[in-house]
């Protein structure tokens, strides 16, 4: 299968940099319009500039997706450059210190709910008041193989994407019937900078990771961003409120 996205628009948000640069360059090259959005607007925008060096329609927005304003000035920006959105994939996420419950700190399980959880309930509220006026989109929300699994040291991370998986379950029964169809992908450990930084801190971490993993190795962006970029293609056009988990056979067990 090789969807095509040819005069279609597509939102990434967490796109500057692994899976959600993966996504925004594999939209890009199949033909969509895309925004790219992230915290840090200077990769926002570079990204951006690539994609547009090589060809391709692309702008790079910054936005704190916990913030209402952001996410809605987001929104209006990829409409107001590009006429509509078809496609957004609400991938921005962060991870906290590896602690026990009783050892967390409150302030890091408020950080990651805000980021991880409200952040997508916010882009998708203002993405699905444009997608309801056109009467037509599809919507990704990243949560993750730990949004489906309990792993010890990460509950407010789990928390946080067990969450992603109800938020988009509710929201996907309540637009299927206006044409907009709502769905979510868990991937598995993935060979991305957020992890690669997550190992140097755990330099023996690695190893007991990928012998968890059926498939013996981490996924890799780009498998991720087919997956995503599937979702959103009329191939997918009776998935609605499903959790797609490309995880290397993790949660088979």
């Amino acid at each position: 299968m090789d969807p095509s996205f040819k005069d279609k628009v597509a939102l990434v948000t967490g796109g500057a940099s692994g899976i959600g640069l993966a996504t925004a360059r594999a939209f890009a090259e199949a033909g969509a319009a895309v925004a790219i959005a992230d915290i840090n607007e200077d990769a926002a925008r570079t990204a951006a500039d690539k994609l547009v060096a090589a060809g391709h329609k692309a702008i790079g927005i910054r936005c704190a997706v916990e913030n209402e304003a952001d996410a809605a000035a987001m929104v209006a920006q990829t409409v107001s450059t590009f006429g509509r959105l078809d496609a957004a994939f609400n991938n921005a996420g962060i991870h906290v210190a590896v602690a026990e419950t009783a050892d967390a700190e409150g302030s890091d399980f408020d950080r990651i709910i805000a980021i991880n959880l409200r952040g997508i309930f916010t882009c998708m509220k203002h993405e699905l008041r444009q997608m309801r006026e056109q009467g037509s989109g599809v919507i990704v929300n990243c949560s993750s193989q730990s949004g489906f699994v309990g792993l010890p040291g990460l509950g407010a991370y789990t928390a946080s994407k067990h969450g992603v998986i109800g938020l988009t379950k509710a929201a996907a029964l309540e637009y299927a019937p206006r044409g907009i169809r709502i769905n979510c992908i868990c991937p598995g450990t993935t060979e991305t900078p957020l992890v690669k930084g997550l190992v140097e801190q755990e330099p023996g971490r690695l190893d007991a990771v990928i012998k968890d993993i059926p498939l013996g190795r981490m996924g890799r962006e780009e498998e991720i961003a087919s997956a995503v970029l599937w979702l959103c293609s009329p191939g997918a056009g009776f998935m609605v409120g499903q959790t797609l988990m490309p995880d290397g056979g993790y949660t088979a067990r």
